[in-house]
């Protein structure tokens, strides 16, 4: 969940990573209202190569680079009859939306524009094109067959829980779910559809690894990079799709550990304390995550890796009067990945080629649900300011990271049921 861009907050800091008063105080806000939300319940070219060509920092691991054929080969995990499904533009759709605000109660408040006050509704109708084939609309009565008897979980941050939420609301058309919720706790939320013995359900897990303050009135997270969080991770093996995504969170003052010992930080100023930036950190989290699943026992399902969904602040940072303005898509020539959220990005393809490969061996399958590239195009989508009443008493801030539902989050299950129609 990033409300703020935070390599902008602290791009500028000196070597020992030394936060200011007002940072801190920013950030603390910042969790406050990240938390009340859990609770309150071009890329250079279409071609994916190119956009590796044009961006000439080096990603390496110690599995080495990616290189063009691997970088294809990957890409062609998504295509079919050769096409790409995740490279495209958006397209006019007068057709949409296919559900309402006032049609569905699984809109949680902060996503409900259309009830705050947003007055255009054009963001709402749009579709993705591929450049090379067609992605049809999400057919909620073919969804539901082809999942029948399985189960689906949502794994990660708020933007997972926001893909569920647009799920629901999607398969609002043939039938509402019943909570059967383990726990009375609003970031571990399961659904089920009786009449298709079907069951999803939401893991709130930010970090993805094991997460805690010792301060609550603290802005730092200790993040255990070696260590999964049990929360989702002793679960997990009940399902037959996993939807794994996760980035954002890794953008802000983090005291890093492995084997229980710090071995660095970002934005701190502890002494004799490495700064680790996240060709470290985030791929070492991620690794952690994605090699855990791999090494289930008897676990036979699919698992998917979603890939960044890029925020889109404009004017200021986020508390600083950013905002999020814009009322149409961009095209793919007015604007690029770049900075923390590229690296973000090419940290989740490397890691995919890696855990990719070693599943095969295995027998296990792994997918890439590259969502990156249409949801950079969608600056429109965000509630901004429209996920709250205007006169509300409170210090509130524009959401710029989040989407609006209906919108742009809805084509992420046209993209999920085009893959789970390649697997049947």
């Amino acid at each position: 969940m990033k409300f703020l861009n935070f390599e902008l907050l602290f791009r500028n800091n000196t070597s020992n990573q030394t936060i200011s008063k007002v940072t801190i105080q920013a950030f603390k806000i910042f969790f406050i209202f990240t938390v009340t939300t859990v609770l309150s319940y071009s890329l250079f070219s279409h071609s994916p190569l190119l956009k590796i060509k044009l961006y000439n920092k080096q990603y390496s691991y110690d599995d080495g680079l990616l290189n063009e054929a691997e970088l294809e080969s990957l890409s062609s995990t998504s295509l079919v009859n050769k096409c790409d499904i995740f490279s495209g533009e958006w397209v006019p759709n007068p057709k949409a939306p296919y559900y309402t605000n006032t049609t569905c109660w699984a809109i949680h408040e902060h996503q409900n524009c259309m009830k705050h006050g947003r007055a255009d509704s054009e963001f709402m109708k749009w579709k993705w094109k591929p450049y090379e084939c067609e992605l049809p609309i999400f057919n909620p009565f073919q969804f539901l067959e082809i999942v029948r008897g399985k189960s689906m979980a949502f794994v990660g941050d708020s933007t997972s829980r926001n893909h569920m939420q647009s799920m629901i609301c999607l398969l609002s058309r043939v039938e509402w779910p019943i909570d059967v919720s383990h726990v009375y706790d609003l970031s571990f939320k399961r659904w089920k559809y009786s009449s298709y013995n079907f069951t999803i359900a939401n893991y709130w897990t930010p970090h993805l690894v094991r997460a805690k303050k010792e301060d609550p009135n603290s802005v730092f997270f200790n993040v255990y990079l070696d260590e999964l969080d049990e929360t989702w991770a002793t679960q997990i093996k009940e399902f037959d799709y996993v939807i794994i995504n996760g980035g954002q969170w890794f953008l802000g003052p983090i005291v890093f550990y492995e084997n229980q010992k710090v071995v660095g930080c970002q934005y701190c100023n502890l002494e004799n304390v490495t700064h680790l930036n996240l060709n470290y950190s985030y791929r070492k989290a991620l690794r952690t995550t994605l090699n855990a699943i791999s090494s289930l026992e008897n676990f036979k399902g699919t698992t998917f890796l979603r890939t960044f969904s890029p925020s889109h602040f404009e004017n200021g940072l986020w508390n600083e009067g950013g905002n999020c303005v814009r009322t149409k898509p961009f095209r793919n020539n007015e604007t690029k990945l770049e900075g923390d959220h590229l690296d973000l990005y090419m940290i989740q393809l490397e890691e995919f080629k890696i855990v990719k490969r070693e599943s095969i061996k295995k027998g296990l399958k792994f997918m890439l649900l590259d969502t990156t590239q249409a949801m950079l195009l969608r600056p429109d989508g965000h509630p901004n300011r429209y996920g709250y009443w205007p006169n509300e008493n409170k210090t509130l801030y524009n959401d710029c990271v989040h989407w609006c539902l209906p919108g742009p989050i809805d084509t992420w299950s046209d993209f999920l049921l085009e893959m789970l129609k390649w697997k049947v």
